[in-house]
Order: C-alpha cells, then structure tokens, then sequence
C-alpha cells in the first residue's frame, strides 16, 4: 500500500474512532458536570479548600475564581521554575531566567505551553511533574469549565447563577482528565514511551565517541498534553521523538487524545440544553472545517502526485520518517485546529501553502473541535454571530436556543471575537517594527514575516506550536508572548462569562414560525460561511505579506 493510500486509511479510522466515542465521552462529561453526587476524594478537596460544593457562583464570582486560580497558578510556578534547579535534577540543570520564567509560567496557566527552551536540558524532574504536569490538566479543565458555564447560560433561565468553579474544576480533573490519561499513559507505556525515573545515561557509541540518553517520567506527561490539548512536551522534538512518540500507531492515539473531549463535548452541549440535535449541528460545523482543513494540508504537502513539493522532495523536509507526509499532515492539522501545539514534524519546513494551513487553522479560533472547552465556548459565539447577521436578514430579534439575542449579548460576541485579531496583528507589527526583535528572525522576506506571524498567532490563540526559524527566547519575545498569552486567554473568558451571566437572567422565548432552525443543514453551512468569511476578512492582509507571497515567489 502506498503511503498515500496509508495516510487515506489512517484518517478514515480516525474519523470513525472519534465517531464512536462522541457519544459515551460527551454523556460521560455531562453526568460528571450535571450530578449532584460528591465523591469522597471530591468532598476532601472541599473541605481543605473551604469550599461550598452546594453553592452556585454568579457570572461575576465565577470568573474572579478563574482570575484568580489564574493568577495565583501563575505566581506559584514561576517561583518553581526560578528554584527548580534545586529540586532533583536528573543533571546539572541550570537556573532559568526571570523572563523565560515568566514566559513558562503564563504559557503553562493557559494552556498554550509555548517553550522557549529545550524540555531535556533546561527542566528536571520535579518541576516536570508537579509544576508542568499539574498545570496540564487544571489549564484544560478551566477551558471546559468555562464551556459548561456558557452552556448553563443557555440552558437556565431567570437566575444570575451560572454554577461553582471550583466544583466544575475539581470533578473534571479527578473525574474525567485524570482516568483517561493515566489509561492513556499505559498504553503509551506498552508502545516504547518512556516512564522512569532514571538519570541522564552516557553511553559509548559505535564511532568512538559518547551520547547522553536522557530519561524521565514522561509517557504520563504525554497523555495529559495530547487529552487537555496542551502540547508542551519534555523534549525539544516534542512528539518527534521516539521517547515521546515511538510508533505509527501512537502517533494515532497522540491525535486521537487531542481531539476527543472537543469533538464530544458539543454532546455534553446538546444534552445540556435539552436538544441533542443542537449538537449535532455544532460537530458538524467542526468536522466539516477539519476535513477541508486536513484535506487541503495533504494536498498543499504533497499527496496528490503533480504538485511540484511532490517532485523535488520537499514536503518529506522536518518530517520523521517513521510517519511520513501523510501522517504528519495529519497531525499538523490537528494540533493546530485544537490548541494543542505538539507537532510530530516541523512546521517551519512546511511548503509555504501547508505553512499557510496550520497559520489558517489558528486564526479560525481553534474552534475545529478548538481546546478543550475553548473550542465550545468558541463556535457558541460564532453561533451567537451567525444567529444576529441571520436576524438582520429577515428584519427580527435574533434568538439562539430561546434566548433573545440583543444589544448586550452581541457586544460580549463581538469584543470576544475582535481581541485575539488585535493581539495577533498589534503584536506582529510592533515585532517588525523593532529592529532588534527582526534580528530574531532566521529568514529573511516572507517567510520570515510568517515566523514572526505564527509566533503571535500561536500565543493569542493559545497553542504553542512554532515556526522554528525564529529565536524566541529574548528579554522582548519572552515578556511580549507571555503577556499576549495571558490575554489571549482571560479576555475571551470574560467576555463567555459575562455572556453567559446575561443569557442565563433571561426568561425563555418560545420558537415561532419566523425562529431560525439552528439543528438543520441551513444553520451548519450558515455557520461554517460566517466563521470562514469573518478570519478571511480579518486576517487576508496579514497572510497574503507572508504565505501567501511566500508560496506566489516559489
């Protein structure tokens, strides 16, 4: 079998696997978010934490407990991060700096786990555990939580109370993120990832000379990075590496942890608000986005037999050989939909077209399934949009699952989907602007333009992932990212939170003849045009100065 017919099969298991477990994953996260039973280990965390498990948290308290489990996440690991060299290092790791510091700590919080370092020489142990670790799976179930209390917002009416933090929080972590990753973890384990707690080995090779072998507890760092769509892994080569990722079919469970819980959850929305075909409709505008997404990515790099990458090789450069084109495409597109950011080849080495791909795949807003619980909370807005400019047409106030939308939901809407542009361009340009920080990049022209593009559209939208070309880690780069980091992730949040305080106060308006059907095929291709037309619109320029001119010169 050709590797394109390879890669054909691959994907076609995949779509299935997920089919097969949207489903029980998404009633499995509603029964955890919805019950009323309190598990001992539960009932333990309420205790030590002074926390009321029967109290329901209006928008605004919800989201000063987000801020502020935000802010002090950030504190608690910067300060790891600054002493860690202390705390059982497997080898002699030095001393992170203040800024690269920062730049961790704000990374990990929100979940992009953008690294200006390599994982192997600049982290030991213990940080990697409980600094870095921890922080994959509380980050993800912030996302989701933060989905769940939008999706409230619809479901209820005439109450200002959106559930509790801390509750949504704690039942996500031990009861959904932690057994699927430590079932996870074994499975890697039983594919050649490795799980100890060894020091660095130095060997003796064939040639005459010495190689280190590093070592760590990393197959369990593994699970959790690919199921929260995190993506910061220990090694530089992140899920390249044969230690991280060793076969073709890890490689498939890597993609496949990525995108689970975000294609599920529209599930756990539908049931929630009372009609499971509104989340059939939502999965399907994701799924429509990933496969034209995917299947352009194949094409750009190289799949079909006349394309001139095909010709001379060049589609097969920063991939592992292991995986090849196929494969790597695959993955390369999915990390970028989500807001996962480990990749299994080398983005920078794309074809300026599949280059253009995964830049496109971000400034979507990930919402294709997105982040765990970001990618929700992200087409629910674009619904919201597309429910108004629908309204607008026929001349009627707008209504989305029986909640009028007005002048108050849509500024929420619109603020949320004008502030990742801003970060993204504002950044980009004051970079280009610095003669310094254009030093920083390794091409010159366009694509060094694009380097310097992905590196804040990866921060804004929380991914992580790279174009490699770049040298990152700088006082300006490491403060700047670290900044647009935590923006890019506790503005939109705001923004669902307080969209969610007002639908929820709302009484529910019954449909009429004149209510747009938001189940059928019109609302999902609606929907995938509004989403589509509003990133080209937005970001066109910026693309057409570096892919876009980069693949036009080639």
């Amino acid at each position: 079998m050709s590797s394109n017919w390879a890669g054909v099969v691959f994907l076609g298991v995949l779509v299935l696997a997920l089919a097969a477990t949207y489903k029980p994953l998404g009633d499995l996260i509603f029964r955890v978010l919805t019950g009323t039973r309190h598990l001992a280990a539960e009932r333990v965390v309420y205790r030590v934490g002074g926390i009321d498990a029967e109290a329901d948290q209006t928008w605004g308290r919800y989201l000063r407990s987000v801020l502020s489990f935000g802010a002090v996440s950030v504190v608690l690991l910067y300060v790891f991060l600054r002493v860690q060299h202390h705390f059982w290092p497997p080898y002699a790791v030095p001393q992170m700096t203040p800024d690269q510091s920062w730049n961790t700590a704000a990374s990990f919080v929100t979940n992009t786990n953008w690294q200006s370092y390599s994982g192997e020489s600049a982290l030991g142990y213990a940080v990697q555990m409980a600094g870095l670790a921890v922080q994959n799976f509380v980050s993800a179930a912030v996302g989701i939580a933060v989905a769940v209390a939008l999706v409230r917002g619809f479901a209820r009416s005439r109450t200002n109370r959106v559930g509790n933090f801390w509750v949504d929080l704690t039942r996500i972590c031990l009861r959904i993120l932690l057994p699927l990753s430590l079932l996870a973890a074994i499975v890697l384990v039983a594919g050649g990832a490795i799980q100890n707690l060894h020091h660095y080995a130095t060997v003796h090779t064939i040639a005459g000379g010495t190689q280190t072998i590093p070592g760590g507890p990393f197959a369990s760092q593994e699970a959790i990075k690919e199921l929260g769509t995190n993506g910061g892994g220990p090694f530089n080569a992140n899920s390249s590496h044969p230690f991280e990722n060793p076969t073709t079919w890890t490689n498939f469970l890597e993609i496949f942890l990525l995108l689970c819980i975000g294609f599920s959850l529209p599930r756990t929305f539908g049931r929630m608000v009372g009609d499971k075909r509104q989340g059939l409709a939502i999965v399907a505008v994701m799924t429509t986005i990933a496969l034209a997404s995917v299947t352009l990515m194949l094409v750009f790099q190289g799949m079909h037999h006349g394309t001139v990458p095909t010709a001379v090789g060049s589609a097969r450069e920063g991939t592992e050989t292991r995986f090849g084109v196929p494969d790597s495409g695959i993955f390369a597109t999915a990390t970028t939909l989500t807001s996962t950011g480990a990749v299994n080849s080398f983005h920078d080495s794309y074809t300026s077209l599949g280059g253009a791909m995964t830049l496109l795949n971000m400034m979507l807003g990930e919402i294709a399934p997105g982040g765990t619980g970001s990618g929700l909370y992200g087409m629910l807005v674009l619904a919201v949009i597309t429910v108004f400019v629908a309204g607008l047409m026929v001349g009627r106030t707008p209504e989305y699952l029986g909640k009028k939308l007005g002048a108050r939901e849509m500024k929420f809407a619109s603020l949320y989907l004008l502030t990742t542009p801003a970060l993204v361009l504002v950044g980009t340009a004051v970079a280009m602007a610095l003669p310094g920080e254009r030093a920083a990049m390794l091409n010159t022209g366009a694509h060094g333009f694009s380097e310097v593009l992905y590196a804040f559209t990866s921060a804004a939208n929380n991914n992580g992932s790279a174009f490699a070309g770049i040298g990152v880690n700088t006082a300006w780069y490491n403060v700047a990212l670290g900044i647009t980091m935590l923006l890019g992730r506790y503005l939109p949040i705001i923004f669902v939170l307080a969209l969610a305080g007002s639908l929820a106060q709302q009484k529910p308006t019954p449909a009429s003849e004149g209510t747009l059907p938001t189940h059928r095929l019109l609302f999902v291709g609606m929907l995938t045009g509004v989403t589509v037309i509003v990133v080209a619109l937005t970001y066109f320029p910026a693309l057409a100065l570096g892919p876009l001119a980069e693949g036009l010169h080639s």
